[in-house]
């Protein structure tokens, strides 16, 4: 294994993992990649708070808007994408960052995918026109029963994992958590996990002014441009759905902002409880200062570097 090392900074929505991860590029510098899975697609900017034109300016950004959301684009896509980027920036760099609050996506950059078998797509097609008669409910229940490992531990509002579960069981006639955890690929580079922490009551008052703040900016035009298409896959997430609604008549704005905020909150408790699982993330605390969290990573990284050399 080579020295080079992917730091790969997390922690819960709106917590400022964009921020400290402009900070570490820039004192190494290097490379930003982002893993939010939400802020590949170009035609989604407001709700998912996609970095400031400043923010991608201050250093060169990677895997930011560069796919439209008619475009498929799985986990699988990104994890080769992102690992060839990779072969590239460490020809010139020592080091490079990821950002990026999507657990999954960080994950299969830095351990590998499991493999799964091969899905007829008719079968895909079914199970979303199940989503659609029978709704979201339906599904959990199916996967409940099929396969109650994954149930306990999947975002289970996120229909489009609750698809892929279940066309996975139903294909191979056994759960989706027995392909997880097989034995991955290895990677040719070193990572270290940098996580922000704070209180769950600093999470959530950050995450309310945020939904606020994006509606100051034009969440509800944006979403209303996007209506039409809401059912794509991309359009199946947080801030959105919620404008959905409100845009078909099902709820007031007051209420459609409240749930934002709601789910949201539920989202972060999710990102946190995934990243516990993981001990080998060094956390930072919020409010810690700038100076401090570079000499903790600076400690961290000659450490890994001296490491099985």
């Amino acid at each position: 294994m080579s020295n080079k090392v992917l730091i790969a900074v997390v922690g819960p929505t709106a917590i400022g993992k964009t921020a400290l991860g402009i900070l570490l590029a820039k004192h190494l510098e290097t490379e930003i990649i982002s893993a939010d899975s939400r802020q590949f697609f170009k035609e989604m900017e407001i709700g998912t708070a996609v970095p400031s034109p400043k923010e991608l300016k201050a250093v060169q950004h990677h895997f930011i808007q560069h796919k439209s959301i008619f475009d498929p684009y799985s986990v699988g896509d990104f994890e080769k994408d992102a690992l060839s980027l990779l072969d590239t920036l460490f020809q010139k760099k020592g080091v490079v960052v990821m950002v990026g609050g999507s657990g999954l996506y960080v994950d299969a950059v830095i351990n590998g995918l499991d493999e799964f078998p091969e899905v007829d797509p008719k079968l895909r097609e079914s199970l979303n026109l199940e989503l659609q008669e029978k709704g979201l409910e339906y599904l959990q229940k199916e996967l409940k029963l099929r396969d109650p490992d994954y149930y306990k531990k999947v975002d289970l509002d996120n229909p489009h994992r609750l698809i892929r579960a279940l066309e996975v069981s139903i294909t191979a006639n056994r759960p989706y958590s027995s392909f997880l955890s097989q034995n991955k690929p290895e990677r040719h580079f070193k990572h270290l996990y940098v996580g922000i922490d704070a209180p769950r009551q600093v999470v959530y008052e950050r995450i309310n002014t945020r939904v606020d703040q994006m509606m100051e900016n034009g969440l509800l035009e944006e979403a209303n441009r996007l209506h039409s298409h809401k059912n794509l896959n991309a359009l199946q997430t947080v801030g959105y759905k919620e404008l959905f609604e409100y845009l078909d008549g099902q709820c007031s704005l007051e209420v459609a902002v409240s749930e934002i905020k709601k789910n949201t909150r539920r989202f972060a408790k999710r990102q946190l409880t995934w990243l516990r699982k993981n001990d080998r993330i060094l956390w930072v605390d919020h409010t810690t200062n700038t100076e401090q969290v570079l000499k903790k990573l600076n400690e961290q990284l000659k450490t890994l570097t001296h490491a099985q050399r």
